[in-house]
């Protein structure tokens, strides 16, 4: 996948042709906005030229209303208005569900076709999805709210990647011979593990599909999988394509609906033999209970973070402050592993604090179907009130606000880039996840002192570390308490990469091999030999 500095990059350009959208029935592309523009919200949002097809259950193969008839809106971030209205399952849809993924894994093709067989089908998946490229981008943009030009240059071919990747894997899933101390011949197995439940996230929506959907299938699993109630219009596309490419039918299953019904539903059911979530640690907490409760599943989670980054005192400054604003302010600031502290050596912090103002004030923020953008709309309005609230409490805290700190425009949800300065480890916008566009920059003296106070948080998953000493690297990498740190980089999430957290930011990891071993079970058989002619 593309770096950091290239995703930068991309985002910050017009890379596709203003045929795809439409304003009025006209081709149209707006000019590029500036600093804190209304425009967003003052101009008439660019309507996509794509049609909302899948709204419905993917159920055993077929697209089918929810049992209670009933269903939901899913809403434009851009102007809070409904894009279309969903399915809402419940219990009675997730037993469906479940019934069609057990069948199809206990009497179905899918674990018996043999791993060159699934490696064909994954990979033609990959192929229409990539033949499909915009047409998913603009479902992912139009119900998310981030930059097309990120999800169609940057998270869609990702998808394409990903799928590619794990298709690799099929046929090179295999168990060992064991020596064992006397006559037997000893052998693992590495079978999958059944039904696989997955529960993915609002803020990456395909992205999550791919790193749990890829890794269960490679392994022969089949799947129920529970879209957020955010964004439930991208996988139901995506899941038809994958029928379209010879997936049997009740292997992958589609459920939207709410966490406190479907998604509970999901976690506690006793025909589930696998569960993985991606969501806040509050709710990780609900759904481990959950499937302990019931069947003791296994479960797999990625959660929450307050992740570091670190500014040395030898850092460029420029380059630095681009880096860590990125990190930061990438996907709206609704990014798990967000550098959303950023500790920066008193040398250098002063500099750093007036050039990382300057930044946010030349962030483009507007409609995300316009070229150019970089920020588009909060996700919903929950999130962009719970992010005005932080705000709050940082001026109330002692916080100094350098810009930034209300809403951009009077329609939909977007916030101005937001940048603090002399924040404290013990304030609110220091401690808790804001998943928003909000900057905290911190001061520190040295390195001891700087990896104390960044280990100090519930939080694990990730850390960055700008430096140009190797020293200076190898310290914090090994004395950081988090499952990835970034050293001169942010968000380099190749699909071979391994990705995770420490403490309450998760347990297990997504992408890459390691990523196998959730969907494996793995079975010992003995056997006696006789006369062996060597052991």
């Amino acid at each position: 996948m593309a770096s950091p500095l290239r995703i930068s990059r991309l985002i910050s350009r017009t890379f596709f042709s203003t045929s795809f959208f439409s304003r009025g029935g006209n081709n149209y592309l707006g000019s590029r906005l500036s600093k804190y523009s209304t425009a967003a919200a003052i101009e008439e949002p660019i309507k996509p030229s794509v049609q909302v097809e899948y709204t419905q259950l993917l159920i055993d193969g077929k697209f089918v209303d929810a049992a209670s008839g009933k269903t939901f809106p899913t809403l434009d971030p851009r102007t809070g208005e409904v894009i279309a209205h969903v399915a809402e399952g419940h219990s009675e849809d997730v037993d469906r569900a479940v019934a069609a993924a057990r069948k199809a894994f206990d009497h179905g093709p899918w674990p018996r076709l043999t791993a060159y067989e699934r490696q064909r089908i994954l990979l033609r998946a990959a192929d229409l999805i990539e033949k499909h490229n915009d047409e998913i981008a603009a479902l992912e943009t139009w119900d998310n709210g981030k930059p097309f030009e990120q999800s169609a240059k940057i998270e869609i071919p990702m998808l394409v990647r990903l799928f590619r990747y794990y298709a690799g894997w099929a046929d090179k899933i295999h168990g060992l011979t064991v020596p064992a101390d006397g006559p037997y011949h000893v052998q693992t197995l590495h079978e999958p593990i059944g039904v696989a439940g997955q529960i993915i996230p609002w803020n990456f929506p395909l992205l999550m599909f791919a790193w749990k959907v890829g890794p269960a299938l490679a392994c022969g699993n089949t799947i129920v999988l529970k879209t957020a109630e955010q964004t439930p219009l991208s996988a139901l596309y995506v899941a038809k394509l994958f029928l379209e490419a010879g997936l049997p039918t009740g292997v992958l299953n589609v459920i939207s609906g709410f966490g406190p019904t479907a998604g509970a539903a999901l976690a506690s059911h006793m025909e589930v033999d696998k569960l993985a979530f991606t969501g806040s640690t509050d709710t990780g907490k609900v759904v481990l209970e959950l499937a302990a409760k019931s069947n003791l599943k296994p479960v797999t989670l990625e959660l929450g973070g307050k992740s570091p980054f670190i500014v040395c005192e030898d850092a460029d400054v420029d380059q630095a402050v681009e880096l860590a604003h990125f990190a930061l302010f990438f996907n709206q600031g609704q990014c798990c592993c967000a550098g959303s502290r950023t500790y920066v050596h008193e040398r250098v912090y002063d500099e750093f604090v007036e050039k990382a103002k300057a930044r946010a004030l030349k962030r483009v923020v507007g409609d995300p179907f316009k070229g150019g953008i970089e920020q588009g709309p909060q996700i919903d309005s929950d999130q962009f009130e719970k992010i005005l609230k932080y705000i709050r409490y940082g001026v109330e805290s002692g916080a100094t606000l350098e810009t930034g700190g209300d809403r951009l425009g009077n329609k939909g949800f977007y916030i101005q880039p937001t940048v603090f300065s002399n924040v404290k480890d013990d304030m609110k916008i220091a401690k808790d996840e804001i998943f928003g566009p909000v900057q905290s920059i911190l001061k520190f003296k040295d390195l001891g002192e700087v990896v104390q106070r960044a280990n100090n948080t519930r939080y694990g998953l990730a850390a960055g570390v700008f430096t140009k000493n190797i020293d200076t690297a190898n310290i914090l990498t090994r004395a950081l308490r988090v499952g990835t740190v970034w050293v001169n980089c942010f968000d380099t999430f190749d699909a071979a990469i391994p990705f995770g957290g420490y403490k309450m930011s998760g347990q297990g990891r997504e992408k890459g091999e390691y990523s196998l071993k959730n969907y494996l079970q793995v079975k010992a058989v003995v056997t006696p030999l006789k006369n062996p002619a060597w052991l």
